[in-house]
Formats: C-alpha cells, structure tokens, sequence
C-alpha cells in the first residue's frame, strides 16, 4: 500500500506564511511526479503547483509567485511554501503523486486525506 500524510495546515491572517509537507511511503519503485491541489466549499478541487521527479515545476496562475514548491527525492517528501496568503486562498489541500509501486506496474494517483488552510483576520 501506500500512503501520503500531509501536515502544517492551519489559521493564519492574511498576508501570513504556512508551509505544507507531504511525506510518501509504502512499496514505492519510482515518483514521477507529486503535487499539491485543494478544493474550496462549492468549489471543485483545482491544482495549486506539481514538481515532477526531474525538477521541473509548474503553477496555477493564481499563485502569482506567492507558492514554492520542493521535493526532498530521498524522503519522498514534498513541501509548499505558501506566502502573502489572501482569503481567497482558504481551502482544503490534498497532496497528490503519482508513482508506480514496481517495476511492472504503471502509474498510478495517490491523494493525501487534506489538511485544512483558513486565512482569515
């Protein structure tokens, strides 16, 4: 099997800092690529950044330079560093990868369960 735990949600005002972590395990062979998503109330889930297992990285627009994403390939972690944080960015956040759990099998998704970000005064 394998698993994503996210944590470092929270409350913070806007204008403030959070950084979300992902670590995968289980029977992983290889990581193409992990990535962050959330979903607001009503809303349906939207990719927020992905950094893919060569380093390459890509943004909604909404990020607008204000997001980092990293990857630490040894842990099979990944990190998004959220900054300048608006109201509009309050939602819950799934990490994502997609990997292949042997040499014989294709990719396949994963999802985390969420961890919550509220930005609000």
């Amino acid at each position: 099997q394998v698993q994503l735990v996210e944590s470092g949600g929270g409350l913070v005002q806007p204008g403030g800092s959070l950084r979300l972590s992902c670590a995968a395990s289980g029977t992983i062979f290889s990581i193409n690529a992990m990535g962050w998503y959330r979903q607001a109330p009503g809303k349906e889930r939207e990719l927020v950044a992905v950094i893919r297992s060569g380093g390459t990285t890509a943004y909604a627009d909404f990020v607008n330079g204000r997001f980092t994403i990293s990857r630490d390939n040894a842990k099979n972690t990944v990190f998004l560093q959220m900054n300048s944080l608006k109201p509009e960015d309050t939602a819950v956040y799934y990490c994502n990868a997609k990997l292949r759990r042997s040499d014989r099998d294709y990719s396949a998704s994963y999802w985390g369960q969420g961890t919550q970000v509220t930005v609000s005064s």
